[in-house]
C-alpha cells in the first residue's frame, strides 16, 4: 500500500537537455524531507516531451539514486498502448515499485477502450499499476464502474484521483477491493481526500514543500487533525500559486528560487509571466521556504 506525500517529480532541463546533476539534487532534497515515495516521468515531469531514451534514463537514475530508501512509482503512461506497455516493462526490469499510468489523452477512448488499454498493460507486466484519472488534462474521465472492473485485475492496485470530486472515493470504496489504494492528485483538496477514505497524495507542491506536505499526511494518520489542518491552511496559497499557469511552469520557477534546478520547461510550455513569478516568490516566503 502506498501512502503519504509522494512528489510528482519535475524533470530539470538545462539548454533543453535533461540536467541529471539537478535531478540528483532534487531527489536527495525530497528524500531528506520525509517524502513517502517518488514519481519520476509523470505528467508533472513533462513526460510527453521526453524522448524514449530520456524517459527510461530518468527512471533508471531515480531508482539508482533512491536506492530503495523510499518507493519509486514510475510514470509509464501514454496515449499509445504499445508505448505504455514498453515503458511499464522497462520500469519493471530496472526495479520500480509500481507504475503510474495516465488515462490516454487526446484519443478520447470509450469506457471499453479505457478498460482494454489498462487490461493490455496489466497483462504484459507483473508490476503494480496505479490508474491516473485526470479528466481536466486528458479529456476522458474513467467511470466508477470501469475502475471497479479494472480493480478486479490482480496488479491494478490503486488510483491517483485528480477529478477533484470528493464524493468519488466514497462511492468507489463501497464496491472495491479493500486493499485498493486511493491517492489524491489535487494538492488543494488532499487533506479533504484523506477524510473521504484516501491514503495519500501524489503531489506537485511536495516538490517545493516536501516536509510540510509529508507532515500534514503524518499528522492525519496519527489522528492529530488540528495540526494537519494548520499545515493545510498555511500551504493553501502556495497550492494556488503553483497552478496560476500551466503546471509545471510555476513549480519549476519555485524550484529555481530554491536553487534546485533551472526554471526551464520544454515547448509548448513557455516561461511564466513576471506577475506569476512574483506570486510564487511571495508564497514561498510566506511558507518560510526561501
Amino acid at each position: 500500500m502506498f501512502f503519504g506525500s509522494i512528489p510528482a517529480v519535475v524533470t530539470p532541463f538545462k539548454n533543453n537537455e535533461v540536467d541529471y546533476n539537478s535531478l540528483n539534487k532534487i531527489l536527495e532534497y525530497l528524500i531528506k524531507n520525509n517524502s513517502n515515495g517518488l514519481v519520476p516521468c509523470g505528467t508533472t515531469g513533462e513526460s510527453p516531451t521526453l524522448s524514449h531514451d530520456e524517459h527510461k534514463k530518468i527512471v533508471e537514475e531515480t531508482i539508482r539514486i533512491t536506492d530503495k530508501r523510499i518507493p519509486v512509482i514510475a510514470g509509464t503512461g501514454s496515449n499509445n498502448t504499445t508505448e505504455a506497455i514498453e515503458f511499464t516493462q522497462h520500469a519493471e526490469k530496472v526495479g520500480a515499485d509500481a507504475a503510474l499510468v495516465v488515462t490516454p489523452y487526446y484519443n478520447k477512448p470509450t469506457q471499453n477502450g479505457l478498460y482494454n488499454h489498462y487490461k493490455s498493460i496489466s497483462e504484459n507486466t507483473k508490476l503494480p499499476i496505479i490508474i491516473y484519472n485526470i479528466p481536466g488534462r486528458s479529456i476522458v474521465d474513467m467511470s466508477i464502474d470501469t475502475m471497479i472492473e479494472l480493480s478486479k485485475l490482480q496488479n491494478i492496485i490503486g488510483v491517483k484521483d485528480a477529478t477533484n470530486d470528493l464524493f468519488r472515493p466514497l462511492l468507489t470504496n463501497k464496491k472495491m477491493n479493500s486493499k485498493f489504494c486511493y491517492l489524491s492528485g489535487e494538492d488543494g483538496t488532499a487533506l479533504a481526500y484523506l477524510a473521504q477514505g484516501g491514503h495519500g497524495c501524489i503531489s506537485v507542491t511536495a516538490n517545493i514543500a516536501p516536509k510540510s506536505c509529508s507532515d500534514m499526511q503524518k499528522y492525519w494518520r496519527e489522528g492529530n487533525i488540528t495540526k494537519a489542518q494548520e499545515i493545510n491552511l498555511k500551504l493553501s496559497s502556495l497550492h494556488n500559486a503553483l497552478f496560476i499557469e500551466s503546471s509545471p511552469g510555476p513549480v519549476k520557477y519555485a524550484a529555481y528560487l530554491k536553487g534546485l534546478c533551472e526554471a526551464e520547461t520544454r515547448l509548448p510550455l513557455v516561461e511564466i509571466s513576471e506577475e506569476t513569478k512574483k506570486e510564487v516568490k511571495k508564497c514561498l516566503q510566506e511558507n518560510d521556504l526561501l
